[in-house]
């Protein structure tokens, strides 16, 4: 039995390489479950998988246990949900205020997502050499209300190079995935991070101010100066998946400090009298697109939780 690192998963073959550098092609054996999760792919880029040599192919006996991976809901109504990828050591949200525009609702489902699997998440702004007056305006905004979370926020430029050095440095030594909707620049970004990958990069539709999908499956790459970076298709809608409804409130990190304020030690934040963190949206220490959020996600059927 030999050990390797899901480099790349088209969803029927995976790319395993070696700790002494072999790649070997390897495919999984009929129904593999992996914690009870149903899932459109039960292994995914970042899992240490062990497999074996059967006849003329490499088969994936077993995954071993994850430190964390990140999660939706899936498209696919016939299946659960879909594990983007597995142990990362950092997420790297890609965002353009425009061309095309990203949500404040997909941003906080991305971040509500990663807060539950323990994922630290980096937003990055691209394209900023782009923007006109009013998306600089909206740029500001967004920095002011996730930094004042937590968050780390980086304006960048993946044509121009703008603080292209700062983000490699974050990313020094680590696993780290690339996210976002089509069209941000992610396929860009890793060209410039990684030179000589040429990746195939892809025009904004101006009609829809939308971008297509270039990357059609996950696919980990080494970097020269120390880690990997995960290229991850396009995502329109950033489902959350198997999240309880009484612990919500501890995947939005201003909620969760201020609930400790409320009257009631079960609030849900929603229709409580004297509710410290409905206060704190009324006088502007949380920001309403946060609690607006937090509201869409508490209130959603469970059926109809693919935004």
């Amino acid at each position: 039995m030999k050990e390797g690192l899901v480099i790349k998963s088209t969803g029927s073959w995976y790319t395993v390489k070696t700790d002494d550098g072999e790649i070997h092609d390897c495919r999984i054996k009929g129904r593999f479950r992996m914690e009870g999760i149903r899932t459109t792919n039960p292994i995914s880029v970042g899992d240490i998988v062990q497999f074996s040599s059967e006849k003329d192919s490499n088969v994936i006996a077993k995954i071993n246990e994850r430190k964390n991976y990140i999660i939706r809901k899936s498209t696919n109504l016939s299946k659960s949900s879909q594990i983007i990828a597995a142990n990362i050591d950092h997420a790297f949200l890609i965002i353009t205020v425009n061309y095309p525009l990203t949500t404040t609702t997909f941003i906080d489902r991305f971040l509500a997502a990663a807060e539950a699997y323990n994922i630290p998440v980096n937003l990055v702004f691209n394209k900023v050499d782009r923007y006109k007056e009013k998306d600089n305006t909206q740029l500001k905004e967004l920095k002011n209300t996730y930094q004042n979370i937590g968050y780390k926020c980086f304006e960048v430029s993946a044509t121009t190079g703008l603080n292209m050095d700062m983000l490699k440095s974050e990313m020094k030594d680590k696993i780290n995935l690339l996210s976002g909707h089509s069209g941000v620049g992610k396929s860009t970004l890793i060209n410039f991070i990684q030179p000589g990958l040429e990746l195939k990069t892809g025009e904004i539709s101006e009609s829809h101010s939308s971008g297509r999908h270039t990357t059609t499956f996950s696919e980990m790459f080494e970097l020269d100066f120390g880690g990997y970076i995960i290229d991850t298709p396009g995502i329109r809608g950033f489902g959350t998946f198997n999240m309880k409804k009484e612990e919500m409130f501890h995947f939005f990190p201003e909620i969760f400090r201020i609930s400790n304020n409320c009257q009631f030690h079960n609030c849900t934040h929603m229709h409580e009298p004297k509710c410290a963190v409905k206060k704190a949206v009324e006088i502007g220490n949380i920001a309403e697109s946060r609690y607006d959020s937090y509201w869409g996600m508490m209130s959603e059927d469970e059926e109809l939780k693919y935004r």
